[in-house]
């Protein structure tokens, strides 16, 4: 007797400790070595669990009970902001999904998450359907209405289906403007950009444990267009509008969301607009926050911004009688060039650079080419081959104060300056710097 009870004594945790699982299957599997949960609050990420990714992209994470309710991050390579996806947990159900890069999350188990799915997909298809009847220019009015009187149906019938659920917090909060009656196209889009956050509550909690608040604004400033405004100023009023829908918002759910714009804008290089959320959001929330890395960055952005004036520096070499990139006073045009003799993608760049240089008229181009280095012997051996160049050594690499002024992280690294060494352009490779230069003549 005193046998079964330590085994039933034994077997208790097991089982209190023993519950739901996410299996998980990423195809095609590139390499990926785990997948890792995370528990995710309006302020932080907190670990949960983790498993091995198989050579087949299968894994499997079991939860044991203390893994309460709400909103999970599902990261499974790095960078976590690229590879992952936000995941629901009811504390209720399994849950089982297959993810490709192409074609998105698609779940097998977990009522919630196929709630969510379902709703997303059976709203695009009206929206295409919207779509297509203004694109058309179509003028019959029943039909519109009919498209219309499809949505509020589906969006009703989903509400009711995920009430008192996690689910309903995003269904509820994506609800779109539905008129009541016909309208014609320009009201329409007056109205959808009027009414487009009015089910979004900026201070729920579950919305903030997500990347839907992000994912709205984005969709917004990116979505809502002017046909009577230029593009930067419709940006800016965007910005505008998505600071007054969230004013009474907690300021770190604030600084998320302006952080995300504000860089969406600097890899769109839109450099005035990134500059405008900073100077006028962005700076002051993040001094109240007291994140001075983020300052930092927002100002060297600033001073790296297409009309400003670029970091001078000293040109340190013998070939050439001005010293500071400043006093440079012979072209119309300079490439500030930052390469490296052990950079291969910039050994196959460079040659096309400098043959370019030789089919430019005289006084038209030159080139600053600033070499980040380790060391200096294959550096000097490679600068022979091109000697039209005004070259500059940069030891230090990646910890160089050359490159840190001008916010190298890769190499080649172009910037293009105007005769007063202002920044006119900053392209990625030498094909969209020569596009620059050909168009400009």
């Amino acid at each position: 007797m005193l046998k079964k009870v330590l085994i039933i004594l034994v077997l208790i945790p097991i089982c209190a400790f023993s519950q739901h699982t996410i299996k998980g299957s990423i195809i095609p599997n590139q390499g990926y070595k785990n997948a890792i949960l995370y528990k995710i609050t309006p302020i932080q990420l907190q670990y949960v669990a983790h498993a091995p990714i198989d050579e087949s992209g299968d894994f499997n994470i079991k939860l044991d009970s203390i893994v309460t309710s709400g909103m999970y991050k599902l990261v499974y390579a790095a960078p976590q902001e690229e590879y992952s996806f936000d995941i629901i947990y009811n504390g209720k159900e399994d849950i089982s999904f297959k993810y490709n890069s192409e074609v998105g999350i698609i779940y097998q188990e977990s009522n919630e998450n196929k709630l969510v799915e379902s709703y997303t997909s059976s709203m695009s298809v009206v929206n295409e359907e919207l779509g297509k009847y203004f694109t058309e220019k179509r003028t019959d009015s029943l039909a519109l209405v009919s498209i219309f009187s499809k949505q509020k149906i589906i969006q009703s019938e989903f509400e009711l289906d995920a009430k008192e659920t996690i689910a309903f917090h995003f269904i509820r909060a994506n609800k779109p403007y539905i008129p009541e009656d016909y309208e014609g196209y320009d009201m329409y889009v007056k109205n959808l950009e009027k009414h487009f956050f009015d089910f979004v509550d900026f201070n729920n909690e579950i919305l903030q444990s997500s990347n839907f608040l992000i994912e709205k604004s984005i969709n917004y400033v990116f979505g809502i267009t002017s046909e009577s405004e230029d593009e930067v100023t419709t940006y800016k009023n965007n910005i505008d509008a998505v600071c007054l829908a969230m004013k009474d918002t907690e300021i770190t759910i604030k600084k998320r969301i302006l952080e995300v714009l504000w860089q969406q804008m600097v890899d769109a290089t839109y450099d005035d607009v990134a500059n405008y959320i900073a100077d006028n959001y962005l700076i002051d929330i993040t001094k109240k926050t007291n994140d001075m890395s983020l300052i930092s960055r927002m100002e060297l952005f600033k001073s790296l911004s297409h009309g400003s004036i670029a970091p001078d520096f000293e040109l340190n070499t013998k070939t050439k009688s001005s010293k500071k990139l400043s006093e440079l006073d012979t072209s119309e045009y300079y490439v500030v060039l930052f390469w490296s003799s052990t950079c291969g993608h910039c050994l196959k760049e460079i040659p096309l650079l400098d043959k370019y240089l030789e089919s430019m008229e005289k006084g038209k181009l030159e080139i600053v080419a600033v070499g980040l280095e380790s060391e200096s012997e294959s550096w000097t051996k490679e600068i022979l081959n091109y000697p039209y160049f005004t070259h500059v050594l940069g030891l230090g690499k990646w910890d160089n104060p050359i490159g840190n002024s001008y916010n190298v992280q890769a190499t080649p690294t172009y910037y293009l300056l105007d005769k007063n060494k202002k920044i006119v352009l900053k392209p990625y490779d030498f094909e969209a710097l020569k596009v620059f230069l050909e168009e400009n003549k």
